[in-house]
């Protein structure tokens, strides 16, 4: 059967959807287009030099992947960069570039790891691929108040695996919050220092594939034996193993045979070992026996690193006021962040442009909701009801507890700053009280930021958080 360009191409993306978040897939896969193949060799057009260069150097394991499956060993890939469009009655001039990256590769990176890893029986583990991202490091993994605890003891971790208290080490958060970058940069770590140490990283799942491939085909024995080896084991979203009773069996086994022979086992999982479901108890009690360590939502100094850092590894300025805009604007995860940061990067690249505070806001207008809302009296009282951990409830109501006066007066004084309610509306929404209170308000907020230097800060940073909402 002869295959035509496109045919592999659609093959190929169906398998690079599956292993990159959506969001990079329609910024960086969805563009391209196939030209044509010959010899085993596919063309692909992009958009820019620019894109080429950022598909090189962030998917170019992937590509390389995916070309070896669709056209074998000796399949390769060039690239049709687009240089200049010119008008409607020409074709793009294009220049040809090929993929460098096919020869010359250490053999670690050119063997994939089976499916089994009992097929590798026999051969020296040491040098099988760990299934680690070079690229994620300690270097790239930026400290802040949210993850200090985790990255301390990982990278003590990484320094002595196995030696230490921390043994296992169950690193825990929300989705897109570090914990693979974290648990891989220990990996990464280990295996930079330590020679001859056998790491791996196996996500849950696919270590469960592995066990029932292994019953399948009677290789019980070779499959235990294999991670028996391993010096320090990295697996990724433990709470998959619930209700998996035969596998959480084998690792169980696996758990105890590592542990007591002084070998590292760093887990992570969305939840702490109190809340996982479906687990044996003999199996959490374990996960308990080192540290268990949280990753939280980043706080604003922590985004402001990350994007500053990311920015600087890839070689792009962004100017200090879009930097503080995507910062405010972006506060949930860091994945969601840096999807953000590709988005910016690629609209900018596809649409000529430079990097400013407008093109910011046109990109995020559709990805992060209500970016463009305006400041309003809601708003507010649920920004600052956060901040000070009161309920927006108490806001309204007619306590006289210090600390809900306090982020009520704060409210009121936002209230006469960024909107155009009139006094006594604004006194209206806080529980029908009248235009002397709040006028009693603002006055009280600005002797407190004149006599004390904490609260002036803390205002200080809520101006900003206000200011960038109305940009």
């Amino acid at each position: 059967m002869v295959k035509d360009c496109q045919s592999v191409w659609n093959n190929c993306l169906h398998s690079i959807k599956e292993g990159v978040g959506e969001q990079s897939y329609n910024t960086w896969f969805s563009p391209i287009d196939p030209i044509k193949l010959e010899n085993n060799v596919l063309t692909i057009q992009v958009p820019s030099q620019f894109f080429y260069e950022w598909l090189e150097e962030h998917y170019v394991h992937i590509l390389r992947k995916v070309i070896h499956q669709e056209l074998g060993p000796e399949g390769r890939l060039e690239y049709s960069v687009i240089v200049d469009k010119g008008n409607d009655k020409y074709k793009p001039f294009t220049i040809n570039l090929p993929n460098n990256n096919k020869s010359n590769k250490p053999k670690e990176q050119q063997r994939e790891q089976p499916l089994n890893p009992f097929a590798l029986n026999g051969v020296d583990l040491s040098q099988q691929n760990s299934q680690l991202n070079p690229n994620y490091t300690f270097d790239t993994f930026i400290e802040g108040d949210c993850n200090r605890l985790a990255r301390s003891a990982g990278y003590a971790v990484a320094k002595k695996p196995g030696i230490t208290s921390f043994n296992p080490l169950m690193i825990y958060g929300g989705v897109g919050l570090g914990k693979t970058h974290l648990v891989q940069a220990i990996g990464n770590e280990i295996k930079d220092t330590l020679n001859g140490k056998f790491v791996l990283y196996v996500s849950s799942e696919k270590f469960t594939n592995q066990f029932i491939d292994a019953l399948r085909n009677n290789k019980i024995q070779d499959f235990s034996n294999y991670y028996l080896h391993i010096d320090a084991l990295i697996i990724d979203d433990v709470q998959f193993l619930g209700g998996k009773e035969r596998t959480q069996e084998i690792f169980f086994h696996i758990f105890n045979h590592l542990h007591q022979n002084g070998k590292q086992i760093i887990m992570t999982s969305d939840r702490p070992p109190r809340d996982l479901k479906g687990l044996e108890d003999r199996l959490l009690s374990r996960f308990k026996w080192g540290l268990t360590a949280d990753l939280q939502q980043p706080d604003l100094e922590t985004r402001i690193a990350i994007i500053q850092n990311k920015m600087e590894s890839d070689g792009i300025h962004i100017p200090e006021d879009v930097i503080e805009y995507l910062a405010y604007s972006v506060d949930t995860n860091i994945r969601e962040l840096e999807g953000v940061l590709i988005s910016l990067i690629a609209h900018a690249s596809l649409n000529r442009k430079e990097i400013d505070l407008e093109l910011a806001k046109q990109t995020l207008k559709n990805i992060v909701h209500d970016i463009e809302s305006e400041v309003g009296i809601d708003f507010i009282q649920k920004t600052i009801a956060e901040h000070f951990a009161v309920k927006i409830d108490d806001l309204k109501a007619k306590t006289r507890k210090k600390e809900i006066v306090i982020a009520r007066q704060v409210s009121m004084y936002f209230c006469k700053e960024h909107t155009n309610h009139s006094l006594k509306s604004i006194g209206y929404h806080f529980g029908g009280r009248d235009h002397s209170t709040v006028i009693h308000a603002v006055q009280s907020v600005n002797d407190m930021m004149q006599v004390d230097k904490r609260f002036r800060e803390e205002m200080e940073e809520l101006k900003k958080r206000f200011k960038m909402k109305k940009v």
